[in-house]
């Protein structure tokens, strides 16, 4: 019988969070419980599991469609969001992926780097100006969340004078589940028709941004379809800002707790490409992968999982297993053994990968650059972790920067 679980998708302390992903962990790498949602599922939290499952041909994604208020959303509007890479499956995942990867290129990620680095100072000058004589600053709103959409922004080329509404809406179709169906349909609606705008508008006037390399991406006499467009789009901001939001969040959060590690990377900023990936590793945003299923009998760790099961790899236990990675408990930014699964495994690995390692490199660099006595506003037990299956991020980050 399958023993339901709650505890690690709840509103919980780090910590608490952390014991919780343990305690499933200890009852073995692969194993069939029941979520909170009352639909039963194979949680695999070994790592080496949990690779083999990311990447086997018979563990399927299936075709979507499963985001907030779905009942309500006209199939339309639910086909310009949906036709897109989390999705799919081979061969069309192979065919979108090849399109999308001649669009969002690694040149076009390292040119960014610039704009990055003002975005980040300037939103730097607000936390100080905000965190003057001692004042908290709650971290994840005025720094972990504006990065990442504004960075977003210019990476589409969304105009200066449209970025306000472009955001809005852009928030309320990421959070949808907190908002009622007519509020988010009729954002999701508007940030699609205004997508649809910027892609007219590229085919006219192209520019060097990434909606305008989609629309002129080829391969083999192929192209993106309108849907295909606008649901990348709508992909890059949901996969994109969250996430990127929490990593850098969660990262910051990682180092105050471990101040040696910290220090250890004021000391010396060469250290901060592996400091990254060690707060991915150890707090990564991504707490579980989007869930599969299973397409036939499939034999994982030594556990033979039914065809037509939901299949769910919970990626924060995984990097934590202490068969891959010695001290899993512990930050250290030295790791030099760090092939984790934040960003997933397979065909389905982060295509915005290079981007959000990127920004986490920048952001993270300049604030403990710029603000030498940050520390936590509250004590460490006071911060918490949102409810969320999906995504490990804290409701807030109280700091003090002088």
């Amino acid at each position: 019988m399958a023993e339901p679980v709650t505890s690690p998708f709840i509103e919980a302390p780090p910590a608490v969070r952390a014991a919780a992903f343990a305690d499933l962990a200890a009852n073995g790498p692969v194993q069939r419980v029941t979520l909170f949602t009352g639909v039963p599922v194979w949680l695999i939290t070994g790592y080496a599991e949990a690779r083999e499952a990311l990447a086997h041909p018979d563990v399927i994604k299936g075709k979507g469609g499963d985001g907030p208020h779905r009942d309500s959303v006209p199939a339309e509007l639910a086909a310009a969001m949906d036709h897109h890479l989390l999705g799919a499956d081979p061969p069309d995942h192979t065919r979108l992926r090849k399109l999308v990867s001649a669009a969002f290129t690694r040149r076009r990620i390292e040119g960014l780097e610039p704009e990055i680095r003002r975005i980040v100072d300037r939103l730097l000058d607000d936390v100080a100006a905000a965190g003057a004589n001692g004042a908290p600053v709650d971290l994840v709103e005025a720094f972990g969340y504006p990065l990442p959409l504004t960075v977003i922004s210019e990476l589409l080329g969304v105009p200066a004078d449209r970025r306000g509404d472009f955001q809005e809406w852009t928030m309320i179709a990421i959070n949808g589940s907190v908002h009622p169906a007519e509020t988010y349909v009729a954002a999701a609606s508007a940030l699609v028709g205004y997508v649809r705008e910027l892609i007219a508008d590229k085919r006219d006037a192209p520019s060097d941004d990434l909606i305008s390399a989609l629309v002129a991406a080829r391969q083999d006499g192929d192209r993106l379809s309108e849907n295909e467009l606008t649901s990348m789009v709508f992909l890059l901001l949901v996969a994109g800002y969250e996430t990127t939001a929490h990593l850098i969040c969660g990262g910051v959060q990682a180092l105050l707790s471990h101040p040696d590690q910290l220090d250890l990377v004021r000391a010396d900023p060469g250290l901060l490409p592996a400091a990254v990936e060690e707060l991915l590793r150890f707090n990564g945003p991504a707490q579980v992968a989007i869930p599969s299923r299973t397409a036939a009998p499939v034999r994982i760790g030594g556990v033979t999982i039914p065809e037509g099961e939901v299949v769910v790899a919970a990626l924060l236990p995984a990097n934590h297993d202490s068969r891959r990675f010695p001290t899993p408990d512990s930050v250290d930014v030295t790791r030099s053994q760090n092939s984790h699964l934040a960003f997933g495994h397979g065909i389905h690995h982060c295509l915005g990968a290079p981007l959000a390692r990127l920004e986490a490199r920048i952001a993270i660099g300049a604030l403990i650059e710029r603000f030498p006595e940050l520390r936590l506003a509250v004590p460490a037990d006071e911060l918490t972790v949102r409810a969320s299956m999906l995504i490990n991020g804290l409701t807030a980050l109280p700091v003090a920067v002088t």
